[in-house]
């Protein structure tokens, strides 16, 4: 979503596949919902010239009832998540900008975050880190000033806070007027009570939204609908992982010490505060108080079952906002009145629960339809982020591009496992009740668990492996087995002693694992890579046309290579093995990349049927062992019939061989930056080949490792990590991979973007940094300072246990160099780091091609 092939196909013939004619202004657009979402949207797409935009409610348009109706309007636009920052902070801006009656639609009273324990004292910090990293300006400050600032506070009750003085309150329900009165000035059409009762399609693409007395044309549809988003989806067979979740808000009968304080019957002086250890968030309703609770029992509910939204909505009677349950709220009105003494004068005068939306990992869905062209969805997304992920869709559609990265959001990025509503109603319930909690950036679910696993998995356990989970799969990040190895640990290779933050789901026993993989030879589980099959007369034409490289080698031959959008941005990176003239085999990132190239073959088919191309997830029937060390090949040889010397299997070469009998597919690939391969084979055959593997690397000193061990080798070496290390947002140059664009083909996506760039004439630049002291650890997303100012954020991080130093990955000004010195915020401290010339290890190139 986040690229210009993403965006939509303009009606009329098919294309030959490549970039959507985007100058096409004349596009028929259904925008369905009338929220602070759907409204933001027409106005974005108003502003870049588009004018046929029809926007259809099922409520009032004065007051259509969803979660924008009833929202408290509090915006913190700190967020771990770079992207929803920079959402926030335009909707701060735009929301400032829009005005009635001189005044704006948003109160800049500030926020402020407090600590009432040492360890949310501490994640604060975290939190300092990552606005400095997103650029938003924060204080970290005592006791003693949170309540200077808020002096409503009980003595003695924080340990501290951060204050974010560009944070405050949105008037969503007027700003949705004036861009509704603003638009329609413009052209926009919107139809109030007016229910969605289907959606028409043909040859695979949107023609038209139903409603009950008519059918809108339309060449583009994006669903805005809030939580009923899963109802819209479904109308084009669309599953959305999105559940609705009431939340309970109150306010108060009259607070004495906000008496006299606020003009404004609904106005607000004080910032908006967080008690994020009991999972509550107050604002001032003028002499009143409002008071968000997460700290209740999930709650969910089903859009469909609320029925049709009536023609007469008031602030007390809409379809979200549900009765309220008072035995939910009494635990936390204590601690509230704990917090904040003066509430104990005062009483709940009205509650409600309010429905919002949730998904499995919290992050909002933003994008078009894997099956369906033409139909895209903004949903699951608050007020805070609206006007900005407004701005995305609108650039994306016009432009081909957003210019903040849209990965996180993307409504593909979810395995189908996870589609499942069993999945989502789990995941969404949990992270509800997760909403406020500090969470590590390594934490895997409690629940559900076990959901994907690989052939090797019982051989795993049986070694002790520690699994931690992402994309669903069941992933090993260390074996217990080789904690004997510690003993043998040369002192050069011995790990240093961590902070509590790091150490949590790390061990030292990955230092081994990364020695043994140095000086012997290592099994890794690489079977959750992704792999599609790209086949057909039209396999070669749609990878040439996609990829930097040149995919049209003889078969046998691998190549590393960029997807890019249009503008030169990186959307994936991926390697493309040629198993013969019409079968490739692709090693891709995310379930993106799948659809992607799917949407790309349907396009190509329809406009040469003769050079149709087929693409197809092939993951679950396979599994893969990454097998690596100077002694790998010994290993290899002394069980298989095939030539695996570099005459037999040159680097970036593959082959069909057989591996104590087992068929494999293997090619020469390193992610770990020593002499091995990646060994395919089919899941039925996967147990066979780990246990002849390990049969035969015992007396060679083979062992399983893990990713943590993985993740620390890659970084040493210097590979890059997609959706870290790059991003749509980075073009191949800055992002030190200007050796997988090949100019000199004719034509592919992005070519024409590059023209004239490289290196030398990139701003910024990835570049590798060493920590000085060689102990102080970072996990990534923290700041890069010179002279104290931010000037790069860390993209990822590990300890090098050959090089025995921190390392970190952080794009930096151009104007740096090797050598220089920077800084790196890490919970309120400045830890030194070094610019350093990469790889850390093997620069010859020696260990890796054996």
């Amino acid at each position: 979503m986040s690229s210009a092939t993403a965006a939509a196909e303009p009606a009329g013939p098919a294309r030959a596949g490549t970039e959507p004619e985007t100058a096409d202004t004349a596009r028929r657009v259904v925008i369905i919902g009338a929220g602070i979402v759907g409204t933001n949207l027409a106005d974005e797409l108003v502003q870049r010239g588009w004018s046929d935009i029809t926007v259809v409610e099922q409520g009032p348009l004065d007051l259509p009832g969803g979660s924008t109706s009833h929202a408290p309007g509090l915006v913190f636009q700190t967020n771990p998540s770079k992207a929803m920052t920079l959402f926030a902070r335009y909707t701060v801006d735009k929301l400032l900008s829009l005005e009635a009656d001189g005044q704006s639609c948003f109160r800049q009273v500030g926020g402020l975050e407090v600590a009432t324990t040492p360890a949310r004292l501490e994640d604060l910090k975290r939190k300092h880190g990552w606005a400095t990293s997103w650029g938003v300006p924060t204080q970290l400050i005592g006791p003693d000033e949170c309540r200077r600032l808020y002096p409503l506070l009980a003595p003695g009750a924080v340990l501290g806070g951060l204050h974010i003085p560009s944070d405050g309150l949105a008037l969503a329900a007027r700003a949705t007027q004036l861009l509704i009165e603003r638009t329609r000035a413009a052209g926009v059409r919107y139809l109030g009570s007016t229910p969605v009762t289907g959606i028409e399609q043909s040859d695979g693409r949107v023609t038209g939204v139903v409603t009950p007395d008519r059918v809108l044309p339309a060449d583009i549809v994006i669903s805005c609908a809030g939580f009923w988003g899963v109802e819209v989806g479904a109308m084009v067979g669309m599953a959305v992982p999105l559940l609705p979740l009431a939340h309970q808000y109150v306010t108060t009968t009259t607070v004495p010490e906000l008496v006299g304080r606020n003009d404004d019957p609904n106005g607000a002086s004080l910032p908006i505060l967080r008690h994020q250890d009991q999972d509550l968030y107050y604002r001032e309703h003028g002499d009143r108080y409002g008071i968000g609770s997460y700290a209740h029992r999930p709650m969910p509910v089903v859009a469909a079952s609320l029925g049709v939204t009536p023609e007469q909505v008031d602030q007390q009677h809409m379809p979200s906002r549900l009765p309220f349950t008072p035995g939910d709220f009494a635990p936390v009105w204590e601690a509230s009145r704990e917090l904040l003494p003066a509430l104990r004068d005062s009483e709940i005068a009205d509650g409600f629960n309010g429905i919002f939306s949730f998904t499995p990992d919290g992050g909002s869905l933003v994008g078009q339809s894997p099956d369906v062209d033409g139909f895209w969805i903004a949903e699951a997304v608050w007020v805070t982020h609206s006007a900005g992920i407004a701005r995305a869709v609108a650039e994306v559609l016009t432009t081909g591009r957003s210019q903040v990265d849209l990965a996180e959001c993307e409504v593909s990025r979810f395995e189908e496992v996870q589609l499942a509503r069993s999945y989502v109603e789990e995941t969404a319930q949990q992270n509800f009740v997760e909403v406020y909690d500090i969470l590590h950036p390594l934490q895997p679910k409690e629940s559900p668990r076990g959901l994907r696993v690989s052939p090797f998995h019982a051989r795993q356990t049986e070694l002790g492996a520690r699994f931690l989970e992402g994309g669903a799969w069941e992933r090993p990040y260390w074996y217990e087995a080789n904690a004997t190895l510690l003993d043998d640990l040369p002192d050069a290779w011995r790990p240093v002693d961590r902070d509590a933050w790091s150490s949590r789901f790390y061990s030292p026993i990955a230092a081994a694992e990364a020695w043994r993989t140095r000086t012997a030879v290592a099994v890794f589980d690489m079977t959750p890579l992704r792999r599609l099959e790209v086949s057909g007369p039209g396999a070669v034409d749609l990878l040439q046309r996609l990829t930097t490289g040149d995919c049209a080698k003889k078969p046998g031959a691998v190549t590393y290579t960029l997807l890019l959008d249009a503008h030169g941005g990186i959307r994936s990176d991926i390697t493309v093995a040629r198993l013969d003239e019409e079968t490739f085999q692709v090693g891709a990132n995310s379930p993106v990349d799948l659809v992607h190239l799917r949407r790309e073959a349907r396009w190509q088919r329809r406009a040469t049927p003769e050079r149709w191309v087929q693409v197809r997830d092939v993951t679950g029937g396979t599994c893969c062992l990454g097998l690596w060390g100077p002694r790998a090949r010994d290993l290899v040889t002394s069980i298989s019939p095939d030539d695996f010397s570099n005459d037999g299997l040159r680097y970036f070469r593959a082959k069909r061989a057989t591996i104590g009998g087992v068929p494999v597919t293997a090619m020469r690939l390193s992610y770990v930056g020593e002499l091995g391969w990646e060994l395919y084979t089919s899941a039925d055959n996967g147990q066979r080949l780990w246990d002849v593997l390990w049969d035969a690397g015992q007396p060679l000193g083979l062992i399983a490792a893990g990713r943590t061990a993985f993740n620390s080798l890659r970084l040493e070496k210097g590979y890059r990590s997609w959706g870290a290390d790059m991003t749509t947002e980075h073009d191949p140059y800055e992002a030190g991979l200007g050796f997988a664009v090949r100019m000199a083909k004719e034509s592919f996506v992005g070519r024409e973007a590059l023209v004239g760039r490289s290196a030398e004439t990139s701003a910024r630049r990835l570049r590798c940094l060493t920590v000085d002291d060689g102990r102080s650890m970072v996990l990534g997303k923290e700041p890069v300072l010179v002279d104290g100012q931010a000037v790069g954020h860390v993209t990822s991080a590990a300890f090098g246990f050959t090089v025995g130093t921190p390392i970190a990955y952080a794009y930096l000004p151009s104007t740096l160099g090797e050598g220089d010195k920077v800084e790196i915020g890490y919970f309120g401290q400045l830890i030194k780091a070094t610019v350093t010339a990469e790889p850390l290890v093997d620069p010859e190139m020696t260990r890796l091609r054996g």
